[in-house]
């Protein structure tokens, strides 16, 4: 492995619970792989475009002006180069936060990433490990320790659902749950997720 791809989308910044993790999950990753070097791809810092006109048209008549898909070319051969995946990011209201949905309208895309047959859509691009951090306020795993029953969770089967459909299949999840409803419970998310650590990447 030489290039990790990090992916970032939390607003909160050091007080993220999510890259907080992210960090300790790195650390982690690097030490199976010594010698990758990590990208990482800030996308509350900068926000992918949101997909435009230009864009849409592009898509529908290949004669298009390419310049639509600068931006795209430029996070589809990130990934691209990329031997493992990592995106760390916050469950917002229920599902993807508005800047990771940005960033897979613009690496999603028929004709380059995945193409339309009889059968369905097929991904084209090699696939390789991803890990997904995901922190939440509220638990969607299941009911809460308290027993309030689990929050919807739009987030893990429309990730899962459209990196396969590029062709990533081989996902791994490390969820915190319950990470703003005191330390208590904050102390209890991140020892779980490290368990989970420990099951995907064990310790050297």
């Amino acid at each position: 492995m030489q290039t990790i791809l990090y992916i970032s989308c939390s607003p909160r910044g050091s007080a993220s619970h999510s890259l907080d993790f992210a960090e300790e999950f790195l650390t982690r990753l690097h030490q199976h792989h010594p010698t990758a070097r990590i990208h990482n791809r800030d996308l509350a810092a900068n926000p992918p475009t949101v997909v435009d006109a230009a864009f849409s048209n592009a898509i529908l008549d290949p004669a298009s002006p390419p310049e639509a898909f600068t931006q795209s070319e430029t996070l589809i051969r990130e990934l691209e180069d990329a031997d493992a995946l990592v995106i760390a990011t916050p469950m917002h209201n229920f599902t993807v936060p508005a800047v990771l949905k940005a960033w897979i309208d613009q690496i999603v895309r028929i004709h380059r990433t995945f193409k339309s047959t009889p059968a369905g859509k097929v991904g084209t691009l090699q696939d390789r490990p991803v890990y997904i951090l995901i922190a939440s306020g509220g638990w969607f795993s299941g009911p809460s320790p308290t027993g309030t029953p689990a929050q919807p969770d739009f987030l893990t089967p429309y990730l899962t659902t459209i990196l396969n459909t590029i062709g990533l299949r081989d996902i791994h999840i490390i969820a915190l749950e319950g990470v703003t409803r005191g330390p208590a419970m904050l102390e209890r998310a991140v020892s779980l997720a490290r368990q989970s650590l420990d099951r995907i990447l064990p310790p050297r």
